[in-house]
């Protein structure tokens, strides 16, 4: 066919881009390679309107392995001769047109990610994002992601260890579905994703391509419409038990010494691993796509090489050695196809049936070489105007005899509520490694087998802070990881990101994620927590407009000794309740501001980076010097919400008064009870402990109250037993869903 700017438009390329690519080739495309070029420079692969703000990104130090990007995913050293490997990636798109394979097969991809580079996933997390409860489509969409997660989690065999979860308007078409994945490994025993070698064999090896899939980086790369279902091919199918079988295989087949390089075949399919791969390693490729195994008959070039059917992998094996690879995948009842051979001279070139069908050089293709990179305008959102106007004074402040009711609607809010409906699907606790099902932490806590440390890992992102101030509220989110991390006895270690956002060609949406990703840059060098790579996620639109934006923050840490980990929940009658940092007179942004009050447009809550590190810096020191039994973070909901969930493990209440009067900031009874400023974490120790922990120049220590039995009491009033209050905590969400 006659390959135009008409048809590199239908394949989601500008006329630019199309004039681009023919300047690189010399010539004309054909459409075979014009598909390859649209795959690979879909916003999914080639990061071209984002890439110039992520080299920003701190990208080196710390305790990193490899720079952020070389690889699949982040390695970062944890001592004793071992390195955990993480990543976080999107399945939005796909997730809102088919939700249960949508998010099944995110789980699958992240997996890959890990175990390409011969780590052993151990943990799961996902930030998940999805429109108003009470509507039916929202109900129809969490099941199914819910239960794509669940199934691909549970089959697979790796445990879902935590996450979180949002409900706003604004994800109501589209929501955010955001998995990561974590795996420890021998640092001596990782593989890169790089072809070298000329003469080296390129081998195929998992399931069979099917149409499934195809064109899915594309797909993710424009915006959702009433027409988007009519693409539901775009949508991958996946296999958790062929999985399984991959992984074990892959990493058995790294012990023969055959494995030059491997790579998942994930967006872009196997265009993109062999393009990839060749370019890092300055080679190219001679591929027989004949030899391809396929679940369908007479299925084309170009279908081929886009198609991103689930369970796949590409191997270059060293020449001679090809037997080996072979016996391994035979034992795991798995298909491995020689399908081409490393050359020298960088070019992709693709044959069918003794045809030449494709021939690109692999660095035109790719991320960092001919990829085109985008500088986008940018302007301040017109609705910051709204978000200007607001005035804690013309707000009604909340008066003593309201404090139990505005209280007991919060915990039911379902961005507050007990998330059990959902974790109680997901298996917590194969592989024996996770440490949190019964001692809850502000972080999971998962084992490093063999040794007396731990990872503490945790997904953060409030995406009406980053609404609100997207500079404030993406460093809010690493602050949040980092002390989510610390309250659970922890040192962060580095950060992999998800960022979801909008149409970049919207001004507006692409100040939005150029402000955050400038925010969390300097949020991470102060906490010396380098980015280790991540995903970006553009088009999460609905008809009203773009999602809130949201970088989620995945975040790993280290627990040195296990001894010294902390959990969040209060141990015993008596001992007396703390509050580490300083309360403020904010409500901004809040859920009693947003959900209670109606107030869709408020600043960001007060924040500060460096009165955040001295907080977490003598927290740390706490924990560490053995003065405290509990610690817990305040966020969503403020101090009262803090307060109630360090009660429920156990069934212990509290007795606590408030200050606020007498404070010289003179702090609204609303702001002290349900606001959420940052910086601030109630902790619980032994009044002998309480006696020596004053706080510094820098942070300020108030006592609260002191841990009862179960009964709660606040300003000398009765407020019911613990019991009552858990019992609506933990059935909020099932009630919506009943």
């Amino acid at each position: 066919m006659e390959v135009t700017a008409e048809t590199a438009r239908q394949l989601r390329l500008t006329e630019e881009e199309f004039e681009l690519i023919k300047k690189k080739l010399g010539r004309t495309p054909n459409f075979n390679e014009l598909c390859a070029f649209s795959g690979m420079w879909s916003e999914h692969c080639s990061y071209k309107n984002s890439i110039k703000w992520l080299k920003t990104l701190p990208r080196e130090g710390g305790k990193m392995l490899v720079k952020a990007g070389e690889e699949n995913a982040g390695l970062m050293d944890i001592g004793d001769g071992l390195g955990v490997v993480f990543k976080i990636e999107s399945h939005n798109h796909p997730s809102a047109i088919e939700p249960f394979q949508g998010a099944a097969t995110g789980v699958g991809g992240i997996q890959r990610d890990i175990f390409t580079m011969g780590a052993r996933p151990i943990a799961t997390l996902n930030s998940l994002r999805f429109g108003n409860l009470n509507d039916k489509k929202t109900q129809r969409l969490l099941a199914g992601v819910v239960h794509g997660i669940g199934h691909y989690g549970n089959c697979f065999g790796v445990p879902t260890v935590g996450g979180e979860i949002y409900f706003e308007d604004c994800y109501n078409t589209n929501p955010l579905v955001n998995v990561m994945s974590v795996g420890i490994v021998k640092v001596n025993e990782t593989v890169s994703a790089t072809a070298k070698g000329k003469g080296n064999s390129v081998f195929f090896v998992g399931s069979a391509t099917g149409k499934d899939g195809i064109g899915g980086a594309s797909f993710a790369s424009a915006d959702i419409t009433e027409e988007s279902v009519e693409e539901l091919p775009a949508v991958q199918v996946g296999d958790p038990f062929q999985e399984k079988k991959l992984l074990e295989a892959c990493l058995e087949v790294i012990g023969t010494g055959a494995v030059v390089g491997m790579q998942d075949m994930g967006a872009a399919g196997i265009i993109c691993s062999t393009a990839e791969m060749s370019a890092k390693g300055d080679v190219g490729m001679r591929i027989d796509l004949g030899k391809v195994p396929t679940r369908q008959k007479n299925m084309k070039v170009w279908e081929l090489l886009l198609s991103e059917s689930q369970e796949r992998m590409l191997l270059v094996v060293e020449e001679g050695k090809e037997k080996s690879v072979l016996k391994v995948f035979n034992k795991w009842d798995l298909s491995a196809d020689k399908i081409g051979e490393v050359t020298d001279d960088g070019l992709l070139q693709f044959y069918m049936d003794g045809k030449l069908e494709s021939e690109i050089p692999a660095h035109e293709l790719v991320l960092g070489g001919g990829a085109p990179q985008y500088e986008r305008e940018y302007c301040e959102p017109k609705y910051f105007s709204r978000i200007a106007a607001f005035k804690i004074s013309d707000i009604e402040d909340a008066e003593e005899k309201d404090l139990v009711n505005i209280s007991e609607k919060l915990i039911s809010l379902p961005n507050i509520a007990s998330k059990r409906w959902i974790y109680t699907q997901y298996d917590s606790m194969v592989g024996t490694a996770n440490a949190s099902t019964n001692f809850p932490a502000d972080a999971s806590v998962v084992l490093i087998k063999g040794t007396h440390k731990a990872l503490a890992v945790t997904v953060d992102c409030n995406g009406r802070y980053v609404f609100a101030d997207p500079y404030k509220g993406a460093m809010i989110a690493v602050a949040e990881a980092a002390r989510n991390i610390v309250c659970s006895g922890g040192d962060p270690l580095g950060v992999t990101n998800c960022l979801n956002f909008g149409n970049p060609y919207d001004p507006e949406v692409y100040y939005q994620f150029v402000k955050a990703v400038t925010g969390m840059g300097e949020a991470c060098r102060k906490f010396d927590t380098p980015v280790t790579g991540g995903n970006v996620s553009f088009y999460n639109q609905n008809p009203e407009g773009p999602v809130y934006p949201t970088p989620v923050i995945g975040m790993v840490g280290l627990i040195e000794d296990m001894k010294k980990r902390m959990t969040l929940d209060y141990k015993e009658e008596g001992d007396v309740i703390l509050l580490i940092g300083k309360q403020k007179n904010c409500i901004a942004s809040s859920e009693y501001l947003h959900k209670i009050k109606g107030m869709e447009f408020s600043p960001a809550p007060e924040f500060d980076l460096e009165e955040e590190i001295r907080v977490q810096n003598y927290l740390s020191s706490l924990i560490k010097n053995g003065m405290i039994r509990s610690a817990h973070d305040i966020s969503e909901g403020g101090l009262i919400v803090a307060l109630l969930e360090k009660g429920f493990h156990r069934n212990l209440g509290f007795d606590v008064a408030s200050t606020y009067s007498s404070d010289k900031e003179n702090i609204r009874s609303d702001a002290y009870w349900f606001g959420e400023s940052q910086s601030r974490v109630v902790v619980s120790c032994s009044a002998s402990q309480a006696e020596k922990i004053k706080g510094t120049d820098g942070v300020k220590v108030t006592r609260l109250g002191t841990v009862t039995s179960g009964s709660i009491t606040i300003n000398g009033k009765h407020w019911g037993n613990i019991s009552e209050w858990k019992q609506k905590y933990d059935t909020a969400i099932e009630n919506y869903l009943a």
